[in-house]
């Protein structure tokens, strides 16, 4: 016998009972509902800046790499476990990356696998600590924290590097080629199109795979709006993307991160392990689920994630500098804990933590776009943060 916590995103499995089924959607949907309301808010109050083309693009490039970092956070923290190192190791990454492209001259496709093989040695490094020698994330991760920062400033010398090559330039601030000419980016809109066609497909799918089991599943009209409203607002997506310069290859690497991640969590025995560890480690322990093992490889994945947010970061930059990362960790925790993630661990999913971050990045830049000051800017994410925690800690308590 296997025992498996689902996430809470998870429909119920009971067709009579409402209220677990309730309490997913809320979870679900209510960060997606939360970052429209709060989109169409800045949208007002910058007068129309928020969604102009540009706008959208740089928002995209300044938060691509929070957004990779929080997938991974995502999957920790689902594993009941935390990372504090994630900006020190990226800016680490981007010190070595700069050192071994612009003052050693070599190839930057191969540097940039050698930067994520050292970031997965990084992850296995601490994974090993923390799985095995059964010592708290907390103080492994923070221990890596300074390390890592600590040895960003030896590869640098306290001085920053550059410039890089163009074609590692694109990882940070390139698009997605074009075919042809013309005013619309077509690519991008196919883009665009086949990703929603791909949402509205799974979608079916798995009501169909309910409906087989006998489980409930929601009206057809409401299938139906749902599909439209996810056609309608991708759609408008890719036109404000196309209508500039298309789609960023942040944005695509981002994309294609998500959709692996999403198949991984939600299909796969691994992705099961990852949540059932999480809820109720001992009982997926005694279930015969390799416990350990799990934790490791979740930390691995997080240094390749956080070496790839590093790269896309100094890309972006054109420069390795001794304070890149600061903050990342901080940033990619409150995305996931505000995409929906617990504290208790085994709740959360990918798409929650690309939707936490956007809430991030959103505000970000709007409350810049209105000139407010660092300070507030700083106290209101807080503010967010703790509300999401709270409505966590009331889900979990109205469950009981």
């Amino acid at each position: 016998m296997t025992v498996v916590d689902r996430p809470a995103t998870t429909p119920a499995s009971s067709g009579g009972s409402s209220g677990p089924r309730l309490r997913g959607n809320l979870r679900q949907y209510g960060m997606i509902a939360a970052l429209v309301v709060i989109v169409v808010l800045f949208e007002i109050l910058t007068d129309g800046i928020l969604l102009k083309p540009l706008n959208v693009t740089n928002l995209i490039m300044q938060n691509g790499y929070v957004l990779v970092l929080a997938i991974g956070m995502m999957l920790v923290i689902i594993n009941r476990e935390i990372d504090l190192s994630v900006g020190s190791v990226a800016a680490f990454v981007g010190a070595v990356t700069g050192v071994a492209i612009v003052n050693w001259g070599l190839p930057w496709p191969l540097v940039v696998v050698g930067a994520l093989v050292t970031g997965g040695l990084i992850g296995a490094f601490q994974g090993f600590w923390i799985a095995y020698a059964r010592i708290p994330a907390f103080i492994v991760t923070l221990g890596g924290m300074l390390l890592f920062r600590g040895l960003s400033m030896v590869v640098l010398q306290g001085q920053s590097i550059a410039p890089f090559p163009s074609g590692f330039r694109q990882l940070g601030s390139g698009f997605v080629p074009e075919i042809g000419a013309g005013d619309l980016h077509l690519v991008t809109m196919l883009l665009g199109l086949a990703g929603a066609a791909v949402i509205v497909w799974n979608d079916w799918r798995s009501r169909a795979r309910r409906r087989e089991y006998g489980l409930s599943v929601p009206a057809m009209q409401w299938f139906v709006l749902k599909a439209v409203a996810i056609v309608a607002v991708i759609g408008a997506f890719a036109w404000v993307l196309a209508v500039y310069q298309g789609l960023p290859i942040v944005g695509l690497v981002v994309i294609v991160l998500t959709a692996a991640y999403s198949f991984v969590t939600t299909s796969t025995v691994v992705g099961r392990h990852i949540y059932a560890v999480g809820g109720n480690e001992r009982a997926a322990a005694l279930s015969g689920i390799a416990t350990k093992k799990t934790k490791f490889w979740v930390f691995v994945n997080m240094g390749v994630l956080a070496a790839l947010a590093g790269l896309m970061f100094a890309a972006r930059l054109n420069a390795a500098t001794p304070k890149a990362g600061t903050n990342f960790e901080l940033d990619a925790i409150a995305a996931a804990f505000i995409g929906g993630a617990s504290a208790s661990g085994g709740v959360g999913s990918v798409v929650g933590a690309i939707v936490g971050g956007l809430v991030m990045g959103v505000m970000n830049n709007g409350m810049s776009l209105l000139g407010l000051g660092v300070d507030w800017q700083q106290a209101i994410k807080g503010g967010v943060l703790m509300l999401a925690v709270a409505f966590d800690v009331y889900n979990k308590n109205k469950s009981k």
